[in-house]
């Protein structure tokens, strides 16, 4: 963005030198040449010229400015309003009675290599541009801001590349109805505000009682999106996934984040992303069939794949409770088995069993 305003700077007008005064460039010169002296007051370059002059710094006061443009200091107000308007952060200091524009707003230029073109370009493009994630679309509105400042030969690179590259993610929960809930978080964690939530049951029995709710971090896994935070009704931090708010109104009441609070550690060594207890050593046999999509893929942290002569493979890993990975299991239907622990293998023998029992059941009322 910085190089952008120096850019126009350059071409509509700028200083020379810090304090040095505004000086038009070809395009005003092309103006007045065309259209008369007095384009050099259209409210366009002149809003420009106002930007170029604060964000160079030198103490622009507002009678300073309505100098500079020759205007009265009541339009150079209105002018300054307008930019602000238009989202640029300008603020008047009164300690050093000046216009500055927030230091943040004008990035530094991004120098991108082909590959870091383009591989940001296909994830912005695939992934926000379509919200495969709920979500990311501003990223892909970001990613157009990007590629119109890459220089014309890696932007020609880029699109005659992207588009033989896609990526795919499984398939998720949309963001309709519950994009409010999503700001809310995200203000909340920012402001340090907590919340008054309701929560749909599990069961599908309607909305719980109301509870305080101090979001610590927002997460995406697998299919949705997720907070983590501290649950007053429940005395502890939870995971709660954003589509089931029924409510989440927001407060003045302050709270910290804990300083030792990691989003890793607490998800810890959950099979996705809620922990239970205990931990469990977890071994798993997979037949040779299955010996490549299960060696070929890293499903967890703690992962480790033994290969055996006959072409079976012994899968291992450490996981936080087995709520979790009992589905991922059943998902391999005969293609596995337990080895241990017993408390996992029993519960994808029941499940198995109960799954038998209704096919069984539909088959006969089915006349099969």
């Amino acid at each position: 963005m910085a190089s952008a305003l120096n850019r126009a700077a350059r071409v509509w007008g700028g200083r020379g030198r810090r304090g040095a005064e505004w000086r038009p460039g070809p395009v005003v010169d092309r103006f007045r040449t065309e259209h008369g002296a007095s384009m050099k007051q259209t409210r366009l370059l002149r809003l420009l010229k106002l930007l170029t002059l604060i964000q160079g710094g030198s103490r622009w006061t507002p009678t300073k400015l309505a100098e500079a443009c020759g205007v009265k200091e009541r339009t150079i107000f209105r002018d300054l309003s307008d930019l602000r308007a238009t989202g640029i952060p300008i603020r008047f200091d009164n300690s050093s009675k000046e216009y500055r524009v927030d230091p943040d707003f004008f990035l530094p230029p991004v120098q991108l290599t082909r590959d870091e073109a383009l591989a940001l370009s296909v994830l912005c493009e695939h992934v926000a541009g379509s919200e495969q994630i709920a979500f990311t679309g501003p990223a892909w509105r970001a990613m157009q801001k990007v590629r119109a400042a890459m220089p014309p030969e890696v932007r020609e690179e880029v699109e005659k590349l992207g588009g033989a590259l896609s990526v795919r993610v499984g398939a998720s929960s949309p963001p309709d109805g519950y994009a409010d809930v999503f700001e809310r978080l995200q203000e909340a964690v920012g402001n340090r505000r907590a919340l008054v939530c309701r929560y749909e049951s599990l069961s599908g029995s309607g909305e719980g009682e109301a509870f305080d709710f101090e979001p610590y971090a927002l997460f995406f896994s697998v299919r949705a999106w997720y907070a983590v935070g501290f649950h007053a009704g429940r005395g502890e931090v939870r995971t709660l996934k954003l589509s089931r708010f029924t409510q989440a109104k927001p407060t003045e009441r302050p709270y910290e984040i804990p300083k030792d609070f990691s989003l890793d550690v607490h998800i810890g060594n959950a099979w996705r992303m809620i922990p239970g207890e205990p931990e469990y050593e977890v071994e798993i046999e997979f037949e040779p069939s299955f010996a490549e999509t299960v060696g070929d893929t890293l499903w967890h942290k703690t992962q480790t794949v033994e290969e055996h002569e006959d072409g079976r493979v012994t899968f291992r890993c450490t996981v936080a409770g087995l709520d979790e990975i009992v589905w991922w299991v059943l998902s391999m239907g005969p293609h596995c088995r337990v080895v241990k622990p017993e408390a996992l293998a029993s519960r994808v023998r029941e499940l198995s069993e109960q799954t038998a029992a209704r096919y069984r059941a539909s088959g006969s009322r089915a006349g099969l």
